[in-house]
């Protein structure tokens, strides 16, 4: 009898992690883009209302319902987060993919650049950037896409390194091949795997520094209600007892980070040949 596999193999258990985690992630990114501003609108004959039934996290110091408003926020949280980590991985792919692949001086600046940014406070070079551009949302987006490009640059080209060395891109380069089509043929399609997975895990760290900014108030402005500007908000009522104003927007948050580890984390399983057939 030939061996059957198992339903509930390692491959299975990972992409039903991941399938949950996008759900999650897709959904409150949907809802919140999809949302009326009257869902989470002023109400003041309901401020401070503690969690219950009709409001199940409760309402804010001008009677908004914390949990739409939460939805909306961390849906922008998530649409910034997108694009910064998008652009940002572009240019750790351009950058990784360029110094390993010329070599040379170009590596030399790479390494430079990759070496000033990592040099310099995180969250200051973010409020630096931010504040140059104007604050708002195409400043918080732009500082932190320019800001987390660095790690993966560093991945991107070890990568390259090791694909440069093999047989089959030294034979392309005797037969003749220009190295950008050595690089479009034979080492961006090798390096995607693992740019993939880096994509997924800027977006944890993309969603945090976006907050973080925000909430030191050098980011959105506090019309816009991200989940930075509400626990911003939530700080100055906190201390009189209100603490649902602070703890279901950090749950939420933090949901949204760990969803994206964990997809990040089971990905790499996925794709590893080791773990993947298990």
């Amino acid at each position: 009898m030939k061996n059957k596999i198992p339903l509930w193999n390692t491959r299975t258990r990972v992409l039903i992690y991941i399938m949950v985690a996008a759900v999650y992630l897709i959904g409150v990114l949907i809802w919140g883009m999809c949302m009326p501003e009257q869902a989470y609108g002023v109400e003041y004959s309901e401020k401070f209302i503690a969690p219950c039934a009709e409001h199940i996290f409760g309402t804010d110091f001008m009677g908004r319902d914390m949990f739409f408003r939460c939805i909306k926020g961390l849906s922008i949280s998530l649409a910034i987060a997108t694009v910064a980590a998008i652009i940002s991985s572009f240019i750790a792919l351009f950058f990784g993919v360029a110094a390993a692949v010329i070599g040379g001086k170009v590596d030399s600046l790479v390494n430079w650049c990759v070496d000033f940014c990592m040099g310099m406070p995180h969250l200051i070079l973010l409020i630096l950037i931010s504040f140059m551009l104007g604050r708002g949302m195409k400043g918080v987006m732009l500082a932190v896409a320019l800001t987390h490009w660095t790690e993966l640059t560093r991945v991107v080209r070890a990568e390259v390194l090791q694909i440069r060395s093999s047989q089959y891109v030294k034979a392309a380069y005797k037969m003749g091949k220009s190295r950008f089509w050595v690089a479009k043929e034979h080492v961006i399609p090798h390096v995607l795997p693992v740019y993939l997975i880096g994509v997924i895990l800027l977006f944890p760290h993309a969603i945090m520094h976006e907050a973080s900014i925000t909430f030191l108030g050098f980011g959105l402005s506090a019309e816009v209600p991200t989940i930075g500007v509400i626990l911003s908000e939530s700080m100055k009522h906190i201390s009189t007892g209100k603490w649902w104003l602070a703890l279901f927007p950090g749950i939420m948050l933090l949901l949204a980070m760990v969803f994206f580890d964990v997809i990040g984390e089971k990905l790499k399983r996925l794709l590893n040949p080791s773990s993947g057939n298990e």
